[in-house]
């Protein structure tokens, strides 16, 4: 069985696989450079960082590979904008966003000639989001980890966001390996975005104590968190989470405002960093709802010859 082509604006990646972006800091240069190199598309997250510590990602992730290297960034950032208009200033090829929905985005991308790419999670959100330009859709199910938009299905919200756009269609949550692919493939998806299955790769810049937490955890290891953005938040249980959903976390006595609205119920930001740097029990792991699928960490090239040979054994 041959892999579909995805085409978005005039990107063609090798292979219709987008890397998830993940923060705080798990997608950087190295495994954007890395998952483009090997024939996908490569996301740096962000969020969480400032204007001059994009500019470096994006700077030498173009120094290690002539592939498509794009941007994933969250509206609930404070930085939003500024971050935004600093990818757009490097060249970046194309910009993703999710948690929340900005109406501005799509006049600065096409401004810019720069193929922009919502994460949407009802076919209402998708159909307006064609009319202002979007050059493709990521339709995002209850599956994905981090924050969640939707209780429902990827395997619902996929056919009626493509029965109602004419723009490519990106599945996104619980897509970890070929069968995964498959199936959203055989419901319609022009190509398919991977956040757990990268973030546990060589490249990924979470410690190794976190990428060992990916591979001993199980589905019954899942917890549901009340993020301060606003949303749930799929993440694997540890001491934090459990002393979060226990009430037993303290609000932040200060705040770096990295946030547009906040409910200080948590740092969210410092828990994360945190989760990245090994502190696992002061930290929070976000994972997608199919961990008990990870059970090795490969590199980023490895990952995506086995999604495709795989495939194309069907």
């Amino acid at each position: 069985m041959k892999l579909p082509n995805l085409k978005i604006g005039n990107l063609m990646p090798r292979y219709p696989i987008i890397q998830g972006g993940m923060a705080v800091r798990i997608s950087t240069s190295r495994l954007a450079s890395a998952v483009a190199e090997a024939g996908g598309i490569g996301l740096i997250a962000a969020t969480g960082m400032d204007k001059d510590e994009l500019k470096k990602e994006i700077r030498l992730a173009r120094e290690k590979t002539q592939g498509i290297i794009g941007i994933n960034i969250m509206f609930a950032a404070t930085k939003f904008k500024e971050l935004v208009f600093t990818a757009l200033d490097e060249g970046i090829d194309l910009i993703v966003q999710g948690a929340g929905f900005s109406r501005d985005i799509f006049s600065w991308c096409k401004d810019a000639d720069t193929p922009f790419i919502p994460i949407v999670s009802t076919p209402k959100l998708a159909v307006i989001s064609e009319r202002l330009g979007a050059a493709a859709i990521v339709a995002e199910g209850k599956e994905a980890g981090g924050h969640l938009g939707t209780e429902d299905s990827m395997r619902d919200i996929l056919p009626k966001v493509k029965k109602v756009v004419s723009i490519p269609v990106i599945a996104a949550g619980g897509i970890v390996d070929a069968r995964d692919m498959q199936e959203a493939f055989s419901l319609g998806a022009n190509g398919v975005q991977m956040g757990i299955r990268f973030a546990a790769s060589k490249e990924a810049n979470g410690s190794d104590n976190l990428k060992e937490l990916y591979v001993k955890s199980t589905k019954e290891d899942i917890v549901l968190v009340d993020s301060p953005v606003g949303l749930m938040g799929r993440a694997l249980r540890n001491e934090f989470t459990d002393k979060l959903l226990a009430g037993n976390i303290k609000e932040p006595q200060t705040c770096n405002g990295c946030l547009k609205k906040c409910k200080h119920n948590f740092c969210i930001m410092e828990a994360l960093n945190n989760a990245q740097k090994g502190n696992l029990s002061e930290g929070l792991a976000f994972s997608g709802e199919y961990i008990d699928k990870i059970t090795e960490i490969l590199s980023a090239q490895e990952i995506i010859n086995r999604l495709v040979q795989e495939y194309e054994s069907f």
